[in-house]
């Protein structure tokens, strides 16, 4: 390969200016090299020689910002569109006669506000270009300098993932050549990692499959620091644009042992991890919104060599971005290894990758193995030398992690957990914090105090969870922050509530109050202004006026309480609650809008149908 001259190299890494002579054109004419946003000067930048951009084409944006749960329509569609049926997960995680192994590696972005060997500052949604130091562009004569700061948050992750900090740890270069790899190879901590021999916990609440029983345990390897590689946008007519504000972002590697067996078990996993690194505030974001990859390697065995301890041989599937896509992904590798066993060929090491609305996994390329990426000790950095007092203070200082906190969720508040966990992994964190506002606000307006009757925290759970999501297609667009408030503050979520509690308003007003506060119709603190200015205030009906609804809507229903009356008498083993709820609803409907309470009607037909309605039936 000739040598580029540095004035040609300066001119493609900077401006994009690639010549169509030598090595970049070589290996396959038909494809164009990429082609990089041509930056624009912003104020703001850390580095004076940071590249700039301009703005990305709609189209281009559109497809960045392509929401999860469009994602996951368009998978459906797909799938419906191929003819294929696909079986449902929970009934899809083994094989007979085989057993399946995976193990884990995840990749997380560091919430640090510098990137790991430059003073650039990370950018998450940042034009594209505007934070780029010379040594994140691998400008000759450019030096690395590590960030002491990122390993705030990077030792953080690691106590949350039960780890052993090592003391001493060093940087090694993992060399490939690929165009979002600026310098050829990248800088992690191969032989020498500053976190090892971790493990977490997953219980059934977690979402393991059911054959796991009810507790699993996965050791960790080690974790590493790494930095991240360059973001590449694909554009029609096979040309590339790079970002290259991402290069050189600070991750975190984390590494399992391969004892997973199950699919769910595994995307569980990676559930757990992101819930557990937002907990201790190591990760800018989840899954969801890119911040962590997953890759799985997965393998198969027939189930007589399970004793011998030989594994079968493993490919990997690269950058899962979902947790769906996990489980998914790991089903669909693990059956065709299974077909290509059976079918008596041999399953070869590569890597794979896993598309939205995909059956199959695709291949990629040949594995790579330690020697391909010639690992070797980065002659620019020294070692990493961690404290035991900094150890020590993170450690102490990490809070509530999520298990203790659910367990609290569960017993204090009367939670299920599987409304515990949604509140935690909604928002990045975000929406727990905001349930905590709702309720200390709720409870100050309603004098309660410490031990008190729990019915307001569930009823404070059921809004921040259920009611706040039926207010938008997509989380992001409640503007969740960090310390938990967004378009609904959490004070006038909290006033609706305590109306409601109070039995001042009906549900049905409460919902509509929401909407108004969502959409800006109601002022921040105007709720009970907005009560009184359309007068909805609940009015209750009187006792003696839901004995007439009752006595009303029970004429001609001579079959349904002869169901009351043979559960009475011993010849039916379960209350007709049905029957009361269709009773109860023909109430509701008779009597005048907004002015009935659904207990109360519920509470005086069943003492009408025990007293009145009963009594005359069997003397009859």
């Amino acid at each position: 390969m000739s040598r580029v001259p540095t004035a040609e190299l300066s001119r493609y890494l900077l401006t994009g200016q690639v010549s169509r002579r030598g090595c970049l054109y070589a290996r396959n004419p038909r494809i164009a090299v990429c082609t990089l946003l041509r930056p624009t000067r912003q104020t703001r930048n850390v580095s004076s020689h940071a590249a700039t951009s301009t703005k990305l084409p709609p189209s281009v944006i559109a497809s960045a910002g392509n929401p999860l749960r469009k994602q996951l329509k368009d998978e459906a569609k797909a799938l419906k569109a191929s003819g294929k049926k696909k079986k449902k997960n929970a009934n899809n995680q083994t094989v007979p006669g085989w057993e399946l192994t995976v193990g884990i590696e995840i990749h997380a972005q560091l919430n640090t506000a510098r990137k790991l060997f430059s003073a650039a500052a990370t950018s998450f949604n940042d034009p594209p270009n505007s934070h780029v130091a010379l040594f994140d562009v691998a400008m000759p004569g450019s030096q690395p300098l590590f960030q002491p700061e990122t390993l705030i948050p990077a030792v953080r992750a690691a106590l949350a993932l039960n780890c052993a900090i090592q003391p001493v740890s060093r940087f090694d270069r993992k060399h490939y050549f690929h165009w979002d790899q600026p310098a050829g190879y990248q800088i992690t901590q191969y032989y020498h990692p500053f976190a090892r021999d971790g493990r977490v916990v997953l219980r059934a609440r977690d979402g393991i499959a059911p054959e796991d029983g009810d507790r699993v345990e996965i050791d960790i390897k080690q974790v590493q620091m790494e930095q991240d590689t360059a973001k590449t946008t694909a554009q029609p007519g096979n040309v590339h644009w790079l970002d290259f504000n991402r290069v050189g972002l600070p991750l975190i590697e984390i590494i399992t042992q391969p004892q997973i067996h199950h699919p769910a078990t595994a995307a569980a996993f990676v559930r757990k991890v992101q819930m557990l690194l937002s907990s201790v505030d190591a990760c800018v974001s989840g899954m969801e919104a890119g911040g962590l990859r997953a890759d799985v390697n997965v393998s198969v065995r027939r189930a007589e060599d399970v004793g011998t301890g030989r594994l079968g041989t493993r490919t990997e599937i690269k950058n899962l971005s979902s947790f769906k896509a996990v489980e998914d992904a790991i089903i669909a590798e693990r059956d065709r290894q299974i077909a290509v066993l059976e079918t008596g060929g041999m399953v070869e090491g590569e890597t794979r990758g896993w598309s939205l609305g995909s059956t199959e996994t695709r291949r990629l390329r040949g594995k790579e193995g330690e020697v391909d990426y010639r690992y070797m000790p980065d002659p620019d950095l020294g070692p990493v030398v961690i404290g035991e007092d900094l150890v020590a203070h993170l450690a102490s200082s990490m809070g509530m992690l999520p298990d203790a906190e659910i367990d609290e969720l569960v017993e204090t508040y009367g939670l299920s957990s599987k409304d515990s966990l949604s509140l935690m992994m909604l928002d990045d964190g975000a929406r727990i914090q905001y349930f905590y506002n709702v309720l200390e606000e709720l409870e100050t307006r309603l004098g309660l105090s410490e031990g008190s009757d729990q019915r307001h925290a569930l009823l404070a759970a059921n809004w921040c969870l259920h009611e706040l999501g039926k207010l938008t297609e997509l989380p992001s667009d409640l503007d969740m922050t960090p310390d938990g408030e967004c378009r609904v503050p959490s004070g006038d979520l909290a006033a609706i509530l305590s109306h409601l509690h109070k039995r001042e308003i009906t549900a049905r007003v409460a919902k509509d109050l929401l909407w108004g506060v969502f959409r800006g119709e109601i002022s921040a603190g105007g709720v009970a202004q907005a009560i009184e200015a359309g007068s909805l205030w609940f009015q209750e009906i009187s006792e003696q006026d839901y004995a007439k609804l009752a006595d009303a809507v029970v004429q001609g229903e001579d079959k349904v309480l002869g169901e009351f009356l043979r559960f009475k008498q011993g010849k039916a083993k379960a209350y007709p609650h049905g029957k009361l709820m269709f009773l109860v609803g023909k109430m509701m409907r008779a009597g005048p809008e907004q002015r009935m309470d659904p207990a109360s009607a519920e509470r005086v037909l069943r003492a009408r149908i025990e007293g009145v309605y009963l009594p005359a039936l069997e003397g009859s």
